[in-house]
């Protein structure tokens, strides 16, 4: 991640006093167990699914799902989900705030990030990525032929594509301007006609009395530190993903405009933690 504010302050660094370390102890070891150990069984699954089903997942998401969800009770973390999950073949463009997010929009519905390709050799959250059916792309424009024809194979087969607009990790507290270069691909010919997109805001509600960036995480922010201040949490706050209404690809002129309206729906679902604009 970059820093994206000049001037604006990180959260202070966090120093666990021994009660806060017996949270992380408990929190922190069947967190680890429930993400390595459904890992596990996903892969174990998947040496069976991949052969009869190929590229699609029938069964391998659900386990995903059941581990975002149960470690959402581990953490002790209030989840809740607005609004309907959209049917219809196409992607969903969510805000960013952090590493929470990748529990956030599984937790509810089952979807396949699309992510730069670094993070495919990052430790442990490569793993994941890789196993959980990541879609990995280089910023390269030689290759935007064939990555588009991954869209297509992927969403064809009934995958839901999430993109994150902002193209990096925001404070939690506003929504940064979507790029629009990320939808260009949504209207190629392969994909305008039958493609729709669903805007799904997460909002992270910090605990009370500690800093309202609480959840988020952004900047140069290391994710260990990160981590464990969210382990040690006393009491939690909450997280809410709101699905706004899913709009069809072929029903805008251009990827500004529709840009600016996915931008404009989660904006609004934000709406008092958006503090100022970005």
């Amino acid at each position: 991640m970059t820093a994206l504010w000049q001037g604006e302050p990180e959260p202070h660094a966090f120093h666990p006093s021994g009660m806060d370390w017996v949270r992380i102890v408990a929190r922190g070891l069947p967190l680890a167990v429930l993400v390595f150990g459904g890992l596990g069984v996903l892969l174990l699954i998947r040496l069976i699914e991949r052969p009869f089903f190929g590229i699609k997942r029938p069964f391998t998401p659900r386990i995903t799902q059941f581990v975002c969800r149960t470690a959402f009770l581990i953490l002790g973390i209030p989840f809740k989900a607005i609004g309907t999950p959209m049917r219809q073949k196409g992607a969903v463009v969510a805000n960013h705030a952090g590493w929470l997010d990748i529990f956030s929009l599984n937790a509810k519905k089952r979807v396949y990030f699309v992510s730069k390709s670094e993070v495919a050799d990052w430790p442990g959250i490569g793993w994941l990525a890789r196993a959980t059916g990541t879609v990995f792309i280089n910023r390269d424009r030689r290759e935007a032929t064939q990555q588009i024809e991954v869209f297509r194979e992927r969403l064809q087969a009934g995958h839901k594509l999430l993109f994150f607009p902002e193209g990096t990790s925001s404070d939690s507290r506003r929504v940064l301007p979507f790029k629009s270069t990320l939808f260009a691909a949504f209207f190629t010919p392969k994909l305008r006609e039958f493609m729709w997109v669903q805007p799904v805001t997460v909002r992270y509600i910090a605990p009370d009395g500690v800093d309202p960036r609480f959840y988020g995480w952004w900047g140069d922010m290391d994710f260990a530190p990160h981590l464990v201040q969210t382990l040690a949490a006393r009491k939690q706050g909450r997280i809410e993903v709101i699905y706004h209404p899913p709009i069809k690809v072929s029903e805008f002129t251009n990827r500004k405009d529709l840009a600016a309206y996915c931008e404009a729906a989660v904006r609004d679902g934000l709406g008092e933690l958006d503090v100022e604009p970005a």
